[in-house]
């Protein structure tokens, strides 16, 4: 089957169901077995790890496991886990695969809350961590220890953008024993195939594009063949779970991923393009740009691209990129992404960024494009940049303010 038939078809088993298109909500804790040979078969099933099978509402119901069974197909993976949130995922993750005494290298592009789990909660634990430069490809094998044991990698990095060699890096990692952990919240199942390319557990905020509509918290962990008991174990251990809700949004939403993320790739590569020509516009960073400096991965790696993206203001007054983002109409001042609307919110990269990754001097703001009219967004921008222009001097733009960039 092709992509798109995919989404429409997995997770889905109308027969099963009495008919039913979509895949119906399940809410329970308890699961009676009519039998003690039934209950027993079930037991002897789940300790066999036969899919599908649940004793205990914890364990899952049909919805979840649809959901689960469908994201595994998809990213080409062995078994899938549900998460109540993509952090919740991570971090479940990276406590399966780290013990105490070991080693962990993470991309300094990383989601910040993955940092600082392992900085104020694995570090108590005897877990030590060291960032790199996302840029480094098979060069991190000069920061691999006897005692790494994980990986983590973002590609691109959700802020700065930057696109990783995740095959260089996993054949490093795995000729020295670590596995290899990667956020693909970005590049979604459609457009990054993670165990093509050597990753042992992508991870993703399922809350992003697979729900596609900024209603559901859910996170999705999928692992190898290799990895798969021991996730599922420590998963269990630790009482984690998704709700039935949630995962029957995240089924309906993976019906229209493919259309939706066709729209918001094509959107946010014009918006981008458009950025570019902007006298008040530092830089913009763009995966599908081909000034991006990632991009020649981007494009062997990836076959797509989503709706965030960066830019970088040639300002850094906080009054110039407040009468920029209050003036905006169809872009939302708020985090998270992958939903219907398009959204703005302002960062400045971590001090582990060097100036040779961080040249600019602006405030950098990222956005999501969403499923508006790109030509309304277009507008918007347009209108609220010469709202950012008119408060200020005329004829010129006032200087960076260095002190706060730094």
């Amino acid at each position: 089957m092709k992509e798109s038939t995919r989404l429409v078809s997995l997770g889905r088993d109308p027969e099963r169901f009495g008919g039913m298109v979509n895949t119906p909500v399940f809410r329970g804790s308890t699961i009676l077995s009519s039998s003690m040979a039934e209950w027993e078969q079930k037991k002897t099933d789940r300790a066999n790890d036969v899919a599908g099978v649940s004793t205990y509402g914890r364990f899952g119901t049909p919805t979840t496991h649809a959901l689960e069974d469908a994201v595994a197909q998809l990213e080409g993976g062995h078994r899938s886990l549900l998460f109540p949130s993509g952090l919740a995922a991570i971090v479940t993750t990276l406590t399966a695969l780290l013990s105490a005494g070991d080693h962990v290298l993470v991309t300094d592009s990383a989601y910040s809350p993955t940092r600082t789990f392992l900085a104020r909660v694995l570090s108590r634990y005897g877990v030590e961590m060291t960032l790199y430069d996302p840029r480094i490809g098979a060069g991190i094998e000069k920061l691999m220890r006897p005692n790494t044991r994980v990986v983590y990698v973002e590609s691109p990095g959700s802020e700065t953008f930057e696109i990783q060699d995740i095959p260089a890096i996993a054949a490093v990692a795995h000729r020295h024993g670590a596995r290899v952990v990667m956020d693909n919240t970005w590049g979604t199942p459609l457009f990054f195939k993670p165990f093509q390319h050597g990753v042992d557990v992508s991870v993703q905020a399922a809350t992003k594009y697979i729900v596609g509509h900024s209603d559901a918290m859910l996170g999705v962990a999928t692992c190898s063949r290799e990895v798969w008991p021991l996730m599922r174990q420590v998963t269990q251990d630790m009482g984690q779970t998704a709700g039935p809700e949630e995962a029957y949004l995240a089924l309906r939403g993976l019906r229209t991923m493919g259309v939706r993320l066709r729209q918001h790739g094509q959107s946010g590569l014009r918006v981008a393009q458009w950025l570019q020509g902007r006298e008040e516009v530092e830089a913009v960073l763009h995966p599908a740009l081909p000034d991006h400096p990632g991009h020649a991965l981007w494009k062997r790696d990836f076959t797509g691209a989503c709706g965030l993206f960066s830019v970088v203001l040639k300002t850094s007054s906080p009054e110039d990129v407040a009468a920029f983002v209050d003036n905006l109409k169809f872009f939302g001042l708020g985090v998270s992404w992958g939903g219907f609307e398009s959204l703005v919110v302002p960062f400045t990269p971590g001090a582990a960024h060097t100036g040779a990754r961080w040249p600019w001097r602006g405030q950098a703001l990222r956005l999501h494009v969403g499923l508006e009219d790109v030509d309304d967004l277009i507008d918007d921008l347009a209108q609220a940049l010469a709202c950012m222009t008119r408060r200020r001097s005329p004829g010129r733009l006032p200087e960076p303010d260095l002190a706060r960039a730094a």
